[in-house]
């Protein structure tokens, strides 16, 4: 028999890549799944090996044992055969110095110094600069009848609002934007843009030395004025700003992206698109469990020889966490009750001291809701401007989201900042 991932014999691995990633990922899990079980083996770009963990469970224990899978990927077996321009360095994490791959204490550290700041953030005051920035988005196409959703909002909207809490000046959240969305595409601008972001910190950095504000980053800079030697340098704490943007802005706006689709093709949300917020709730809790934006993560590496889910894992062995697969297991969803109640036993922010910290997962949420929410109040008519069918995600085996959401609904006014509603 052979697999129908791949073609080959039930055993082989399975390569993470292909349209079945974008077209039917829940469907592409159960054949791994049947075929292997609730850890599968994968190649990545140019063959190389990794395990993907598809089990709710498991994924419970890898996350929840730092000790035994590690974040510190200089333990990968893989690295002799590690070419210096294979496309997923930057993923993987190879001498970087951000938050994603420090471990231990100053893990710990970094995580309070994030949660810290972010906590300190206005909650009042984030929903009005949601708003305020929505607001002004929707006014550039209220007029036209038609838009679509996702490069025309969706995809701007996050920068706007986490670059106005972190403290950068409103002048300066465009090219912000821009420089986000040039390292999304990753194409000859990614660079560039990532130059752009690093510069932009340090400078935000070097602003809020002399003048510091109410802002994530003068929250994070009190951290160096730590007298047990725990602060925190320039360099880490730019790298930490820049990770918290890229993390915070391309999953919020998928987020975005797929509960819309979602409201919009699914008659039970239909009255959200009549002013009803109690659904637009649950159309965004039934996405991070049916259609979360972070689909799969690399990852932790075995300190030792181990095993898991009847799987030998050698020490060394890198393991994709499987967040969207693990959401899917029918051993923790065998009656569909997970979706009910406003179930969050989900992985989409992860699980475990390297998990999405609880300050960002509620930033995000509030930018994503409040986005929604605004345009469901300024358009209410908000209808599909083609079929569900023709609708198109991202090809990647990594974040799931939409390329586009036209949309049309008849013509309104602009506002300022929200008066109109």
């Amino acid at each position: 028999m052979t697999c129908p991932v791949t073609g080959a014999a039930n055993g082989a691995a399975v390569p993470l890549s292909g349209p079945r990633f974008a077209t039917e990922p829940a469907e592409l899990y159960r054949e791994m799944r049947r075929d292997h079980g609730s850890v599968a083996p994968v190649l990545l770009d140019g063959g190389v090996p990794a395990w993907l963990v598809l089990g709710y469970r498991e994924l419970h224990q890898v996350t929840g044992d730092p000790m035994l899978f590690s974040r510190d990927s200089e333990l990968w077996n893989q690295w002799p055969n590690i070419p210096a321009d294979w496309p997923l360095l930057p993923m993987i994490g190879h001498k970087q110095p951000s938050i994603l791959y420090t471990v231990g204490e100053r893990h710990t550290q970094r995580a309070a110094m994030i949660a810290h700041a972010l906590e300190a953030v206005d909650p009042f005051e984030l929903k009005a600069y949601a708003e305020q920035f929505a607001d002004e988005l929707i006014d550039t196409f209220c007029g036209k009848g038609v838009t679509e959703i996702i490069a025309d909002y969706a995809m701007l909207l996050p920068v706007r609002v986490l670059a106005r809490i972190y403290g950068f000046s409103d002048e300066r959240g465009p090219g912000l934007v821009t420089a986000m969305n040039d390292m999304i595409d990753g194409r000859e601008r990614a660079l560039a843009g990532q130059q752009h972001l690093a510069s932009s910190m340090f400078a935000l950095l070097a602003e809020k030395h002399a003048n510091p504000g109410q802002d994530v980053a003068s929250y994070m800079l009190e951290t160096q004025l730590a007298d047990d030697g725990s602060g925190f340098t320039d360099e880490e704490i730019a790298q930490d700003l820049m990770v918290m943007m890229a993390a915070g802005h391309q999953p919020t706006a998928d987020w975005i992206g797929n509960s819309l689709r979602l409201m919009l093709t699914d008659d039970r949300f239909a009255a959200s698109l009549f002013g009803g917020r109690h659904s637009v709730a649950e159309a965004m809790n039934e996405v991070l469990w049916e259609d979360t934006p972070t689909q799969n993560v690399a990852g932790r590496w075995a300190s030792r020889d181990t095993q898991l889910g009847g799987r030998r894992i050698n020490s060394g062995d890198l393991l994709l966490l499987g967040l969207g697969a693990a959401n899917a297991d029918p051993q923790v969803r065998t009656d569909g009750s997970a979706l009910t109640g406003g179930n969050s036993a989900h992985f989409a922010f992860g699980h475990g001291e390297h998990r999405c910290p609880f300050p960002a997962q509620e930033v995000a949420e509030v930018i994503a809701r409040t986005g929604i929410e605004v345009l469901l109040d300024r358009l209410p008519d908000l209808d599909l401007a083609v079929p569900a069918t023709d609708l198109t995600r991202r090809p990647s085996p990594w974040l799931r989201g939409l390329t586009d959401l036209p949309v049309r609904f008849t013509p309104t006014p602009t506002s300022v900042f929200g008066e109109s509603r």
